[in-house]
């Protein structure tokens, strides 16, 4: 590109002598180009050279690069539903973990005749039908009925399962009742959770009547 203009301006002096030698005998003046315009026509031509070498070439933009992060969703997973609880009665498996079941009356059977006031120890025998042991502190308490003066009778020691054994409980004939009395207990743990069957003591205070009764009283 250089040597070019170079080429350029050497035509111009050129051309420039040889229209002063070639002209009438009486010439008018030729304006003789400085060393200054000369060098400005250069830089002009050099000028139009870069513009229209740009126009041909046009510069590529960039394209953007996008430099935001993608937005990530965290997906959970599913909840898995939270499984009922088991009772205290009943172990995973569905069978009864704590059971009792009476077994007979030891002593005071039903509807034994007794005197306003009168002081005994009803005895029964139950056995352990769940499959979990009765620990020491679980208790046999009354629930219903008359308590005639019986208080709670808490276990000193385990019972196994399909362990059989007598509960005892010191008992007051009421002064102030006449007729069929009756009190009715029941396992628990220690806790307070009820389990198996009920059962019970029934007296007779004075001449009253005797009435039928069931011995034992299924859970419901």
């Amino acid at each position: 590109m250089k040597y070019k203009y170079i080429a350029l301006i050497s035509a111009l002096m050129i051309a420039s002598t040889i229209l002063s030698a070639c002209g009438e005998a009486t010439p008018e003046p030729t304006a003789t180009l400085s060393a200054e315009q000369i060098q400005t026509m250069a830089v002009e031509t050099f000028s139009a050279g870069l513009t229209q070498t740009a126009l041909a070439n046009p510069t590529e933009t960039p394209t953007p690069t996008s430099t935001s992060t993608p937005l990530v969703i965290n997906t959970l997973p599913p909840v898995s539903p939270v499984s009922s609880p088991v009772t205290v009665n009943q172990q995973a498996g569905g069978s009864a973990c704590y059971g009792m079941t009476y077994v007979a009356d030891v002593n005071i059977p039903d509807d034994t005749k007794m005197q306003p006031g009168e002081k005994f120890t009803k005895t029964w025998k139950i056995k352990n039908t769940g499959s979990c042991p009765w620990d020491a502190g679980f208790k046999f308490a009354f629930v219903s009925g008359d308590p005639m003066s019986g208080v709670t009778y808490t276990f000193a020691s385990p019972v196994a399962p399909d362990g059989v054994v007598d509960v005892s409980v010191d008992m007051v004939a009421p002064s102030d009742k006449t007729g069929t009395i009756k009190s009715i207990w029941r396992m628990s743990t220690e806790g307070g959770q009820p389990f198996g069957n009920e059962v019970y003591v029934q007296i007779v205070i004075g001449d009253a009547g005797v009435t039928a009764t069931v011995t034992i009283t299924p859970t419901p």
